[in-house]
């Protein structure tokens, strides 16, 4: 079952796109939440979680569909496009994506951990049994 239908995208009021393009970049995004997530909700039902987690997770998804929207790619390759391209006299630098400030893991949106910060899914330690 999909994290997130494209009536909710919209209701959410992301980026305005096709429902073919959403229903394209949305399990690629599913997989970017699964991983940062650690797979949280592959062993745990989405809909029956906390209202505020489960509304701020599919935010989440929502603005990973939307940044891969924009950004025209969903690998790692696409979006370490060449930072500097010059042609004859004229140079042209990239900047946002391709910025030595770019945090190293730029296939995951900022916003993704904007929505998530507070929600406990972002957690890194080791469970106990």
């Amino acid at each position: 079952m999909p994290y997130l239908t494209y009536e909710e995208y919209n209701q959410l009021g992301f980026a305005d796109m096709e429902e073919a393009e959403f229903n394209k970049l949305l399990p690629k995004a599913s997989d970017v939440l699964d991983s940062v997530t650690r797979f949280f909700y592959r062993e745990n039902d989405l809909e029956s979680d906390v209202p505020i987690r489960k509304e701020q997770f599919k935010k989440a998804v929502a603005a990973q569909v939307e940044y891969f929207h924009e950004t025209g790619a969903t690998t790692s390759y696409g979006m370490n496009e060449p930072s500097t391209v010059t042609i004859g006299r004229t140079t042209l630098t990239a900047g946002s994506r391709n910025s030595q400030a770019a945090p190293q893991n730029n296939l995951v949106s900022k916003d993704v951990y904007f929505y998530l910060k507070d929600t406990g899914l972002l957690y890194k330690g080791v469970g106990v049994v």
